[in-house]
């Protein structure tokens, strides 16, 4: 008898620290702080630079899970309830977030939070898909003679046939930073000067970013490279180096056979040593196409979230794109 009551109260015990482990901090930074700027961000960089900007002020809360793809994620109710009640709601555009106009309407009329879309000021890049496969809906582009689209010239979040990967060059970053900066401003003016001065930090060191890709990358003989799915448009743009990419704009944009075919004529003809993958799509076709045309695979990450892993081992936005740049220049070279 005295047993079973001892291992009773062991059960007891366990039970009730299970209990509090999940009312823990996981559960708590997805709820609104009293007290506190509140945003809510559409995805992983969004959300490490809204919390080194708004800094003490602020608290972030970021919808993308930890280890799950943009493409393959959709809002919850709850997620829908909490962005109602918060002061700012910072996304992408671009046509990034398929499940945006739903979002928004599900806010409510009542709700007062400020909606962002961070892209804008960023000339957009048209991908000349015609499968039909990107991020939001087909849409007529307005875009220049060289293909560009201007993000100012867009007035609704369905972007077509726009690559919407802006984040993965640091100069699109910058700009990135500035529009988070001035939402932060608009909406908690009391603060400027703090979101001002922490906003100046950032800057340096995306700027810093940036002048490291442009020098090394200057240097690098080869200037094409082949990456699982199309996301390293801008990063090309600003760089000038050529993407020739397996799958579409999302990962979901499976290739066709004679794709692939031309990729590896491709990889032998450039004499290319490196195919790129990402370690949040799967790596079958790449590591395919790297056995059949004789090449290694590299790691490029287009820093749309971070795995599990690489959370707990503190990685962020700008150790992905100096690993980026490592791993560019050994393949280029």
């Amino acid at each position: 008898m005295n047993i079973y009551k001892g291992w009773k109260a062991v059960l007891l015990l366990l039970a009730a620290v299970l209990l509090l482990a999940g009312c823990g901090s996981g559960n708590n930074e997805n709820k609104i702080v009293a007290g506190k700027v509140n945003v809510v961000t559409s995805f992983y960089p969004l959300y490490e630079f809204a919390k080194e900007i708004g800094g003490e002020e602020a608290h972030v809360i970021n919808l993308m899970p930890v280890g799950v793809e943009p493409h393959d994620w959709t809002p919850r109710s709850q997620e829908i309830l909490n962005t109602s009640k918060a002061q700012l709601f910072l996304y992408n555009g671009a046509g990034l977030e398929g499940w945006l106009d739903s979002f928004l309407k599900g806010l409510g009329s009542d709700s007062k939070v400020k909606t962002v879309e961070v892209s804008q000021g960023i000339t957009l890049i048209s991908s000349g898909e015609e499968d039909g496969h990107q991020h939001g809906a087909g849409n007529d582009d307005h875009h220049d003679e060289d293909g560009q689209v201007h993000a100012e010239d867009e007035h609704n979040h369905d972007h077509g046939h726009i690559d919407p990967h802006t984040w993965v060059s640091p100069k699109s970053a910058m700009i990135m930073a500035e529009n988070i900066k001035n939402s932060f401003i608009e909406v908690d003016p009391v603060h400027r000067e703090q979101y001002e001065d922490r906003y100046e930090q950032l800057h340096a060191r995306l700027q810093q970013l940036d002048a490291k890709f442009t020098e090394e990358l200057a240097k690098t003989s080869r200037k094409e490279i082949v990456v699982s799915h199309q996301s390293f448009g801008y990063l090309c743009r600003d760089y000038g180096l050529t993407q020739h990419s397996i799958m579409g704009l999302t990962p979901e944009a499976e290739p066709k056979a004679q794709d692939l075919i031309h990729l590896s004529k491709l990889v032998k003809e450039e004499g290319i040593q490196y195919i790129f993958f990402e370690e949040l799509v799967s790596d079958k076709l790449v590591s395919t196409l790297a056995s059949e045309a004789g090449v290694k695979t590299l790691v490029l990450n287009p820093v749309e979230g971070l795995t599990k892993q690489q959370e707990q081992a503190g990685e962020n936005y700008f150790t992905l794109m100096e690993k980026n740049l490592q791993n560019l220049v050994l393949a280029l070279q």
